[in-house]
C-alpha cells in the first residue's frame, strides 16, 4: 500500500476534541499534551494559589516557571479556578458541558476527589470520557495512599530490579511510573473516544501508576510464575541475553546487544576471539546465560583494548548492534535527532524561543505540530471565562493559600 503525505493544513487527528485537564504534576498533563499534540483543545485548569506544583519544581527555570512544568504542558490554555468553590464548580461545568474528555489525578477520599468524581461528572454529562489516574488503583488496601513516581517504582518491584549485582536498588532516571500510567491513560482515552462513535456514551476510564508497572514486568513477570525466583539486579545486563549489556572502552562505554547466534559468531569474529565459538557452552543462548560471568570478562577484556569509535566500526561492518553510551547533548546534536525533526522550537510570550521534544509519531509521514507554548499561570482565564461564563456572574477565581487538596501524586 502506498503512502501519501498529509495534506499541508489537514486538520490533526483529534482536531474538536475539547479537553479539561485538572490534574497536576506528570501522568495526567502528560496525558493532555499529547492529546494536544494530535490536535485536541486543551484547558488545564490550575490553583490560583501557585498553580501546578510543577511550576516551582527546579532549578532550571525558564523566567519564573520550572522546566519540568514547560516540558509537559504546551498547547493548553492556562485557566485558574478554586474548584472548591461553588463559583469554580459551576464555571466547571459548564465548560465539560461542551468538553468531550476530562482528566484528573485526585488524591481517592480527598475532598475534590468526592466533589468531582468521575462517575459523577459522567452520570451528569453522558457524552463525557473521564480519566481517573490514582498512584494504586482504585480498590485494595493502598487505593487512598498518595504516591509519588519513585514510591511506586519501589512498590511496584521495578527498583529491585534495576542497579549494579552488589549494589543498592537504583530508581529509573526517567519518571517509569508517571510516563507508563499516562500512555496507558491515553490508550484508554482514545480507546473510549472510539467507542463513543458507536454508542454515543461517555465513561469513567481508570489507571494508576502500581497497575501500568505491573503490566510493564511482561517478561520479568513470565520468568517468576515458571521458576517461582526473584530476578536479580544485573545492571545494564539482560536476564535472558548474553551479551546484552553496556562494556567499558578504552575511552568510554559502548553498548553490545547480541540477539542471536548469527551476531554472536560475528562479534566473536570481530573480537578476534574465534576460539569462543569452539566452546560448546557458547554456541547456543542459553549456554551464554550460564556462563555469564566468564564470557562477559573475556568480551570486557577485548574490549578495553580499543576505542569506541574503532569498535563501532568494526560493529558496524560486521552487523553486531552496539551503540556508544551518549549523554544528552550528544543525543540532541546527532545527525539522525536531526533527520527525524524531534528537536522544535516556538516562542514563548515573555520568555521567548523554547526548545521541545515534538511528538513521537507521525501521520502519513507528517509530524504533528506544535501551536502554542507552554502557558504562564492564568493566562487564559479571562479569555476561556468569558465564553463560559456567558453573561453569567464571575467566579471565586482567588482564594487563601493552602485551600486546594492534594493530587494522587
Amino acid at each position: 500500500m502506498t503512502s501519501h503525505p498529509t495534506p499541508i493544513g489537514s486538520p490533526a487527528p483529534l482536531a474538536g476534541i475539547q479537553v479539561i485537564d485538572l490534574s497536576k504534576i506528570l501522568a495526567g498533563p502528560y496525558v493532555s499534551q499529547s492529546l494536544s499534540d494530535l490536535g485536541a483543545d486543551v484547558i488545564k485548569i490550575e490553583h490560583p494559589d501557585g498553580g501546578d506544583p510543577t511550576r516551582r519544581w527546579g532549578p532550571p527555570f525558564v523566567g519564573s516557571d520550572a522546566t519540568y512544568n514547560l516540558a509537559i504542558n504546551r498547547n493548553k490554555k492556562s485557566v485558574t479556578l478554586d474548584l472548591t468553590s461553588a463559583d469554580g464548580q459551576q464555571v466547571l461545568h459548564r465548560l465539560l458541558e461542551t468538553a468531550d474528555v476530562v482528566i484528573e489525578n485526585f488524591r481517592p477520599g480527598s475532598s475534590l476527589a468526592r466533589l468531582l468524581h468521575g462517575a459523577d461528572l459522567v452520570a451528569r454529562h453522558p457524552h463525557l470520557i473521564a480519566l481517573h489516574i490514582s498512584a494504586y488503583g482504585d480498590t485494595g488496601p493502598l487505593r487512598d495512599e498518595p504516591g509519588y513516581d519513585m514510591v511506586v517504582q519501589a512498590a511496584a518491584g521495578l527498583m529491585s530490579l534495576t542497579g549494579e549485582p552488589d549494589g543498592p536498588p537504583v530508581k529509573a532516571a526517567f519518571a517509569f511510573g508517571d510516563l507508563g500510567a499516562a500512555m496507558f491513560g491515553l490508550a484508554g482515552v482514545l480507546a473510549a473516544l472510539y467507542e463513543r462513535t458507536r454508542t454515543g456514551r461517555g465513561q469513567v476510564v481508570s489507571t494508576s501508576l502500581y497497575e501500568t508497572q505491573l503490566a510493564f514486568h511482561t517478561s520479568f513477570a513470565t520468568g517468576y510464575f515458571a521458576t517461582g525466583n526473584n530476578p536479580p539486579r544485573l545492571g545494564s545486563g539482560h536476564p535472558s541475553l548474553v551479551p546484552y549489556q553496556a562494556y567499558p572502552t578504552q575511552d568510554g562505554h559502548l553498548v553490545v546487544a547480541v540477539g542471536n547466534d548469527v551476531q554472536f559468531k560475528a562479534l566473536c569474529s570481530a573480537l578476534d576471539h574465534s576460539d569462543l565459538l569452539d566452546e560448546p557452552t557458547y554456541a547456543t543462548n542459553a549456554g551464554r546465560v550460564e556462563r555469564r560471568g566468564e564470557l562477559n570478562g573475556i568480551i570486557s577484556r577485548s574490549l578495553l583494548t580499543q576505542t569506541t569509535d574503532h569498535w563501532m566500526s568494526t560493529f558496524t561492518m560486521l552487523g553486531v548492534p552496539a551503540s556508544p553510551v551518549l549523554t544528552l547533548s550528544e543525543v540532541y546534536e546527532a545527525e539522525q535527532t536531526r533527520a527525524l525533526g524531534m528537536i522544535k522550537t516556538i516562542d514563548r510570550p515573555r520568555t521567548g524561543p523554547l526548545k521541545q521534544i515534538a511528538f513521537p509519531v507521525t501521520f502519513d509521514g507528517t509530524r504533528p505540530e506544535i501551536r502554542s507554548a507552554p502557558p504562564h499561570l492564568g493566562e487564559h482565564t479571562e479569555e476561556v471565562l468569558k465564553t463560559a461564563t456567558a453573561n453569567q456572574p464571575p467566579p471565586v477565581c482567588c482564594s487563601p493559600p493552602g485551600c486546594g487538596e492534594g493530587a494522587a501524586h
